[in-house]
């Protein structure tokens, strides 16, 4: 029997926008060069584009860029590795070798060296050009690493690292051009690094800033290491300010050129690179505060304005939290109607199969019998239920089992106007979820702004917890689906989490990032567990109504000060309290979040976490709940104090024994015994 519909479906828009970014980024990136003709940045975008339509379209951003700005000599090279790289993203593509993160920069890196390599040789002075050979085979990998980061993040927000260097990669396009002796690229760059030290501290500032100087060094042919020794230099002491106010990390990143310059204050390129660091730090402190979040360093005010400043606090954390899952509940996927066909194509499957008249009604009058479907669908739809009269003669009169079609066609017509009475009432209830989310985050922010400002208070001088944490994904996967979170209060009361995601791989991860990253803001916003997590379910459960899916919660907190420990599970695995050689099993039998609509609560254990005992959680991907025997005598046997030791401990034994069939998520809490110990 055959029967056919059409299926509209609305991903080109979104297909046609991945490439097109493709092809402009590819096509921007040709003009950041380095000498020598190499454009490096652009064929690290083709590699981290991948095979299928994205790599092409940013091959043919290349191509247009290679015919902007290279010359023909120049693009021969380049667009032959291009087409290198594709081909081999293509050919790779969908394997377990494709997946790893280092194949595609080290293919890219590798292909470039190949084809670049036969240049090198055949030149009349080699080893003037190998240095520049070399440079451009390093930024090829590794911006194919940065750019895979960017354009194919598993999750909701982009890598912060991926755009960060695809900025400082575009800025590279503008250090050739100046203006009064300046240069509008490197200033650029130096507000850009400034920027990316203050946020992420010394250490990340250094790389960046050595990074960024080797290549203007690269471009600007100083040969010296001027700029090198004066981003790097930069990027350590703005990052060493990160926390504190902002003047202070422009006027260290001014003054670390300024440093630079002492030993090299001859070199050609010396005032200018003082004017673009006092540029850079000038435009670093004119950026707007918002950028910032929770750098600023406030006053502090007196006592009696420090509840009102924290009460403000969080009721705007709490807002936060509403309104991000105001956001969550809009990417949802609207729910589309079935096609009516449907129903004739079910009772068939009932009535028909085995009627003596199949092969003529299904194959050699097909047509016939499709458009008779077809004319009685109106007629269906309107009244609700089939008549014999609704069909055209030809069809009525030929069927020989028309009473039993008929009483086929209304169940199926029953059932198919209830689901989409569902789906409408859902949809409806979605709608008024998220109004109320929103309103509600509206009236949170109102409320604060009328609160004082809110006073930097103390945080207690030690934490009286360590944590430890592992993840590994599925065997054949590259990213996991689990997600471990673990933060402390304003209140001293440390919370650990743990979200394993339906199924594996970048889906699964999404969905138990989410969860993770909307609760903690709703725990550190002050909300009570139980109620933040009977919110979350409910919200959960319209966003996964129409796809089925679902994600496991498992919640610990602990008050380190007196050990009032609590589990809270949403059909997560059990956890386990270790005390010496004794162990405690906390099970919970409640579904997963997105499996029931309110007022569905969490299983809660309360325990007494007790000087020196661990509490651990691990998801179901570590031990089987039926046969964890393994577990609770690896976790009674062992003597250890470090909580990542254990951890790491418990995946290795799992991966012997379970053999990776699932994610496998692990977080351990450990309460020392003598009191004061840092985390």
């Amino acid at each position: 029997m055959r029967y056919g519909q059409i299926t509209l479906e609305l991903r080109q828009p979104a297909r046609l926008l991945s490439w097109g970014i493709r092809f402009f980024l590819a096509a921007a990136l040709t003009a950041s060069q380095i000498p020598d003709g190499h454009a490096p940045f652009a064929l690290g975008c083709i590699a981290a584009a991948g095979g299928g339509g994205e790599g092409i379209a940013a091959l043919a951003g290349a191509g247009l860029g290679a015919a902007l700005f290279l010359d023909f000599s120049d693009a021969l090279p380049f667009l032959a590795t291009g087409i290198l790289i594709l081909t081999a993203a293509t050919s790779f593509r969908g394997t377990v070798l494709q997946k790893r993160p280092l194949f595609m920069p080290l293919t890219a890196a590798a292909l470039f060296a190949a084809v670049g390599g036969i240049y090198v040789v055949q030149a009349l002075s080699p080893l003037n050009r190998l240095p520049l050979y070399i440079a451009a085979t390093v930024l090829t990998g590794i911006s194919a690493w940065f750019f895979g980061r960017l354009l194919s993040s598993g999750t909701d927000r982009p890598a912060p690292e991926g755009i960060l260097f695809l900025a400082a990669a575009l800025l590279l396009a503008l250090v050739d051009l100046e203006i009064l002796g300046l240069s509008p690229g490197r200033a650029l760059l130096c507000l850009l690094l400034t920027y990316t030290a203050y946020e992420r501290g010394p250490v990340t500032g250094a790389a960046a800033g050595l990074g960024a100087g080797l290549t203007a060094d690269l471009c600007a042919g100083t040969g010296g290491g001027l700029f090198a020794a004066a981003y790097g230099l930069a990027g350590l002491l703005a990052g060493s300010c990160s926390g504190r106010r902002r003047v202070m990390a422009g006027v260290a990143s001014f003054g670390a050129a300024l440093t630079a310059l002492l030993p090299a204050r001859q070199a050609p390129a010396a005032r200018a690179l003082l004017l673009e660091a006092a540029v850079g730090a000038a435009l670093f402190l004119l950026l707007p505060g918002r950028l910032f979040g929770g750098k600023r360093v406030r006053r502090a005010e007196p006592t009696a304005t420090a509840a009102g400043g924290r009460l403000k606090e969080r009721l705007n954390r709490a807002a936060a939290a509403l309104r991000d899952l105001y956001d969550s509940m809009g990417r949802t996927p609207l729910s589309t109607d079935e096609n009516p066909a449907i129903v004739f194509d079910r009772a068939a499957e009932k009535v028909c199969r085995g009627c003596a008249l199949c092969e003529l009604c299904w194959q050699r009058e097909y047509s016939g019998t499709f458009n008779a479907f077809n004319d009685a669908t109106p007629y269906l739809l309107e009244r609700g239920r089939a008549l014999a009269r609704d069909f055209p003669p030809y069809f009525a009169d030929r069927c020989i089992h028309l009473p039993d079609f008929l009483a086929a066609v209304n169940g199926e017509l029953s059932a198919f106007l209830l689901r989409r009475q569902y789906r409408r009432q859902l949809e409806e209830t979605r709608r008024s979820a998220k109004g109320q989310y929103a309103q509600l985050s509206e009236l949170l922010t109102a409320t604060a702004a009328g609160l004082e400002e809110p006073a930097v208070t103390a945080s207690g001088s030690a934490s009286l917890c360590r944590v430890g944490a592992v993840l590994r994904p599925k065997e054949g996967e590259n990213i996991c689906g689990d997600t471990v979170v673990s933060f402390r209060r304003e209140d001293g009361v440390w919370c650990l989490l743990l979200a394993d995601g339906m199924g594996s791989g970048e889906s699964a991860q999404r969905e138990s990032a989410l969860i993770c990253r909307l609760l903690q803001q709703f725990l550190e916003a002050g909300v009570e567990p139980e109620a933040a997590l009977k919110t979350l379910n409910s919200a959960m459960a319209l966003r996964g109504a129409e796809s089925g899916s679902f994600t496991t919660i498992d919640l610990c907190t602990c008050d380190a000060a007196t050990g009032e420990t609590a589990f809270y599970k949403f059909g997560a695995a059990p956890s386990y309290l270790k005390k010496g050689g004794v162990v405690r099993r906390v099970t919970g039998g409640t579904l997963p979040v997105g499996l029931r609509s309110a007022p569905a609560a969490p299983d809660v254990t309360r325990v007494q976490l007790e000087p020196g005992g661990f509490a651990v959680m691990v998801s179901d991907g570590v031990a089987d709940p039926c046969r964890d025997e393994w577990l609770q005598n690896l976790l009674a046997g062992w003597e250890g104090e470090d909580p990542q030791t254990l951890a790491g401990l418990i995946l290795s034994e799992s991966i012997r024994r379970e053999r990776l069939q699932d994610d496998c998520g692990i977080q351990v809490l450990y309460r020392p015994k003598d009191g004061v110990k840092r985390v």
